[in-house]
């Protein structure tokens, strides 16, 4: 089944070229079946590029999504027009008296900030706590994990010398988990961060269970009651964007080293492989079949 866009929103020329089952809302409204509800609060700079990696992998089952993007009243951003978050996304004012069946609240490059100096702070607390009543699952990522983890369970993240940056392996430590269902033992994932988590803090805190550790410390980490999943990496990355990201840094002046475990034979000028392609598809599946579709009420109260 497909997932349902706006018909002029540009994601969808690149999902078309990709074989990606998309409809719009008029062929949508013919299907008699009860569609997930699925919003994302994207909070990445480059957000078309977001939008695209995130409407690829939700399309990749057979469940009919209606998805919507979510935006902050209280920050005007920088890289993307007002004309494309006018047509595309929403507020949080909007939705607020709605029911969703899931949630993906994204990273953000504010990770040098102390959580209260963070500009729309205050508007995150209120969607995070709004979660709690009008959404089946949410699943957060990088600095929107960092996020939840804070806000949710009092785990507060810290600085790391160097920058997290490159393709790590990691290992599971529950491999009968739903949401790991068909993983291998050991995977690899992308990361791109400043700061990390305290994997004893996690390990400790009875409403949590650490889903994978490695390399790059506390990957996967899942709340109990199965609301929250907080991933601290980036599996929806294209192949090429921690080149695009080491290159913007670069061109900044900013004194980096190369991703690790990334380019072949540490050579950035090669083509990077897209080595956690097939866990990030069974992630977002897992994600959607076991914790939102089996979970979700056919009719919201």
């Amino acid at each position: 089944m497909p997932i349902n866009i706006p018909r002029k929103m540009p994601a969808r020329e690149i999902l078309e070229e990709e074989k990606i089952f998309i409809m719009d809302e008029d062929r949508a409204v013919t299907q008699d079946i009860r569609p997930l509800n699925i919003l994302i609060l994207n909070l990445m700079p480059e957000k078309q590029k977001t939008e695209v990696q995130l409407l690829r992998l939700l399309g990749n089952t057979p469940l009919q999504v209606n998805v919507s993007f979510l935006h902050m009243a209280t920050h005007q951003s920088k890289t993307v027009s007002k004309t494309h978050l006018d047509e595309f996304y929403t507020t949080f004012s909007e939705v607020e008296n709605k029911y969703f069946d899931g949630m993906i609240i994204t990273g953000a490059p504010v990770e040098h900030l102390p959580f209260q100096e963070v500009t729309y702070w205050e508007e995150l607390k209120e969607i995070m706590e709004w979660t709690k009543s009008r959404v089946t699952s949410t699943m957060h990522i990088c600095w929107g994990a960092q996020a939840a983890l804070y806000y949710h369970y009092g785990i507060d993240k810290y600085e790391l010398k160097e920058k997290c940056s490159g393709i790590y392996e990691h290992e599971l430590l529950y491999p009968k988990l739903k949401l790991v269902r068909g993983f291998d033992d050991v995977f690899l994932a992308p990361h791109s961060r400043n700061t990390s988590v305290s994997q004893l803090e996690i390990e400790e805190h009875p409403e949590l269970l650490l889903v994978s550790n490695g390399e790059a410390g506390p990957f996967m980490i899942m709340s109990k009651d199965e609301k929250n999943i907080m991933l601290t990496g980036h599996l929806e990355y294209d192949a090429t964007t921690l080149a695009e990201e080491y290159e913007r840094d670069l061109n900044k002046g900013i004194s980096i080293q190369p991703p690790e475990n990334y380019f072949p034979n540490n050579d950035h000028t090669k083509k990077p492989l897209h080595a956690w392609r097939s866990h990030s598809y069974l992630l977002f599946s897992n994600w959607l079949n076991y914790y939102v579709y089996q979970e979700t009420p056919y009719e919201w109260k």
